[in-house]
């Protein structure tokens, strides 16, 4: 039994909303029912966007993750928030110090990639993406990074993102 978040669109969107990023031209409905389809079959949560209806071509593809991501660290928008008053860690010291390596290691270690997005298809056949990535302690309190470290991803060029995304569906 299909529920409205999995079954077949096929209402493309008028447009590319803002902060979406083109994966591909000419895509084709077949290409984005089977990214539905392998998310599903992949144990990813796929829902309807608040507000659009079931026919509509937007669909929020969350649960995915990603080991040994310390090289999605964008090193200096997470050095701009240890400015004051942060709590000395080895890590962070050297982070200050111009070496990205043990907070990579670190974040290696007891972190991963959380990749949700929302995935749609536009009436001019582009398959595109609103990517939603950040990184979560596999095990709370096992890192002695401080809770309040605001670690922040890096930029991803298209073939990246494409990448993480057909991974998150279970076709790469």
């Amino acid at each position: 039994m299909t529920s409205p978040a999995t079954d077949r669109p096929t209402r493309p969107l008028p447009f590319k909303p803002a902060g979406h990023v083109e994966l591909a031209r000419y895509s084709s409905l077949g290409r984005y029912w089977a990214l539905l389809g392998g998310a599903a079959r992949a144990g990813r949560r796929v829902t309807l966007v608040r507000g659009d209806s079931a026919d509509l071509c937007r669909r929020r593809i969350a649960g995915a993750t990603l080991m040994n991501a310390g090289i999605f660290l964008d090193v200096d928008r997470t050095a701009r928030h240890l400015d004051d008053g942060f709590a000395p860690h080895a890590a962070m010291v050297a982070l200050l110090a111009g070496d990205p390596a043990p907070l990579r290691e670190e974040l290696n270690a007891h972190f991963e990639l959380r990749v949700d997005f929302t995935l749609a298809l536009t009436a001019t056949r582009d398959l595109i993406c609103r990517p939603e990535l950040r990184f979560m302690p596999v095990v709370p309190g096992l890192s002695s990074l401080p809770d309040d470290l605001t670690l922040e991803v890096r930029r991803l060029g298209r073939d990246e993102l494409h990448l993480l995304v057909q991974r998150a569906c279970g076709l790469a």
